[in-house]
């Protein structure tokens, strides 16, 4: 199902605006809040299966899309298109973070952005080699979690002191015990094949006070994929994810002693709720030196995350600075206490 939402003044397709949280209308600035857009300007053409292929309604032309994506552009006329029957069923997301972050404040925080690489090539900084910006609702899940954690350890505490000439060092063993239960929520893992998780771990935090529930108007005028992997196949990650918090957590539980050494760490982490989600997220293709430079941004915040490219003249400078600066303090503590610094 290809669905354009027409705007009731002229009749172009109307995109989703991230300043103003409302479909705008790009030819007379007619601008509508989502919930109370009226059904009949939704237009809709239904498909009795799945397939990759689909029409604009719009200009007719042809649409050739992959299997994940849920919404696009005509690629002839540029017109939004949302593929809404690839949003049913359990391909319906229940949540959604909308853009807040328009393509035009996008450019400009990522030209910002690469002037703040102190390490990075000249030519680099100047921020105007932006190729292509790709605003995208990546599918998450978000998972609620509920568990346990049991935990037995050894502790020590030393005493050292002095009797006469021996110095004697006592040490006292305890055991310890732990049962801690475990909560949290909403903690996150993108589930699209093609976007690198690393890259989408850096992205976070997002803040879920703008969380919404999902409604199709918010894609237009961005690009969208559906999940690859399901919420079974993503909870190894979250496990992974969450175990250095826990242990932090309960190292902070067990105060007090010179040692401790853990005889039983056992931890069991349980599914209590799990959203389907579409976070925003603007991606940046830039071109240096011949190369395409990938980086990502979070189209709630504005935080950059990638890897530019690093100047080895910059380095070698900023090391030969530290070496520098080292010498000369170095030269004048030796002056001060009248020694000499060969």
């Amino acid at each position: 199902m290809v669905t354009h939402y027409k705007c009731p003044n002229c009749g172009s397709d109307m995109a989703f605006d991230a300043a103003s949280g409302k479909l705008s209308c790009p030819n007379c600035g007619r601008q509508d809040d989502i919930e109370t857009f009226p059904e009949e300007n939704i237009q809709q053409k239904f498909a009795p299966e799945e397939a990759k292929e689909y029409h604009c309604e719009n200009c007719g032309a042809v649409l050739l899309t992959e299997a994940e994506t849920t919404a696009t552009h005509c690629s002839f006329c540029g017109a939004p298109v949302i593929l809404a029957d690839r949003l049913t069923g359990d391909l319906a997301p229940a949540k959604v973070i909308p853009f807040t972050i328009s393509k035009d404040e996008a450019v400009a925080a990522f030209k910002k952005w690469t002037k703040n690489g102190r390490l990075t090539p000249r030519g680099f900084m100047n921020g105007d080699r932006i190729k292509k910006m790709t605003g995208m609702y990546v599918p998450f899940w978000l998972y609620d979690i509920d568990g346990k954690a049991e935990v037995a350890a050894i502790g020590t505490r030393m005493r050292t002191y002095q009797q006469g000439d021996t110095v004697i060092t006592e040490t006292d063993f305890y055991d310890v015990y732990r049962e801690i239960d475990l909560s949290y929520l909403k903690v996150p893992a993108d589930a699209s094949e093609k976007m690198d998780d690393e890259l989408m771990d850096k992205l976070e935090p997002y803040d879920y006070s703008d969380l919404k529930d999902f409604r199709m108007p918010y894609l237009a005028g961005f690009l969208a994929e559906k999940y690859d992997f399901d919420e079974d196949a993503l909870f190894s990650r979250i496990e992974s994810k969450i175990v250095p918090y826990i242990d932090t957590y309960i190292g902070s539980t067990i105060s007090g002693y010179s040692t401790v050494s853990y005889t039983n760490k056992q931890i069991n982490a349980n599914k209590k709720k799990v959203y389907y989600t579409l976070f925003p997220v603007w991606m940046v293709y830039y071109d240096f030196e011949n190369k395409e430079h990938t980086f990502a941004m979070n189209g709630q915040t504005g935080k950059v995350v990638g890897k530019p490219p690093i100047s080895g003249g910059k380095v070698a400078a900023w090391f030969m600075g530290i070496a520098i600066s080292t010498f000369a303090v170095l030269k004048t503590i030796s002056y001060l206490v009248g020694g000499v610094l060969w």
